[in-house]
């Protein structure tokens, strides 16, 4: 894993991954799906992304103010759908009590939050909740601020996607009901 400049946080979003939205308030931990997210802006660094005023997730994002984006890839496919299929409230009280525990996810600390950040992803973004009641509450749309992000050198370095010979760590995006599609072929233009 290496440390990403912020400025070029937005990269880690730019082709529309699907996502695992991990928090932690207090004791309480959780991570779900989302494939609704987007950068937002560069400097700083922000990000929109959807979750639903249902959620175990946003209930623990709404009292800490602060959750993770985990960008998972095609070895975690069946993972994401599992996590995305169950709710964390359920597991209240019961043995295991979090989906971390309960679905065998193992993870480690991030550097400026507190939530925890999944093993086994290909890029990590810590984020800080910026307040924005009206659009919360009316569209269940969050943005937040990137303030550390991470990605595994492997298949991103100097601000480039490069997934040529690692296909179970192309990133995936969700069609429906348990189908994705993975990341394709990377190409340039002399325009560009």
């Amino acid at each position: 894993m290496t440390s990403i400049n912020l400025t070029q946080a937005y990269r880690l979003l730019n082709h529309g991954p699907t996502v695992l939205v991990s928090t932690r308030h207090g004791t309480q931990i959780n991570v779900m799906a989302a494939a609704w997210n987007m950068p937002l802006d560069f400097d700083p660094p922000k990000i929109a992304i959807v979750i639903d005023k249902s959620t175990y997730t946003r209930e623990l994002i709404e009292a800490s103010g602060t959750f993770a984006i985990n960008v998972p890839c095609r070895a975690q496919a069946e993972m994401v759908v599992r996590v995305g299929a169950s709710s964390g409230r359920e597991l209240l009280g019961k043995q295991p009590d979090n989906k971390f525990a309960a679905f065998d996810l193992p993870t480690f600390a991030a550097s400026k939050i507190d939530a925890p950040l999944l093993e086994g992803c290909v890029a990590w973004l810590e984020c800080k909740l910026i307040p924005e009641p009206h659009i919360q509450n009316t569209y269940d749309l969050f943005l937040v601020e990137v303030v550390a992000a991470h990605a595994d050198e492997r298949v991103f370095s100097d601000g480039r996607w490069h997934f040529e010979g690692f296909d179970d760590l192309r990133t995936i995006h969700h069609v429906a009901g348990g189908a994705f599609m993975a990341i394709g072929e990377a190409f340039t233009t002399r325009a560009g």
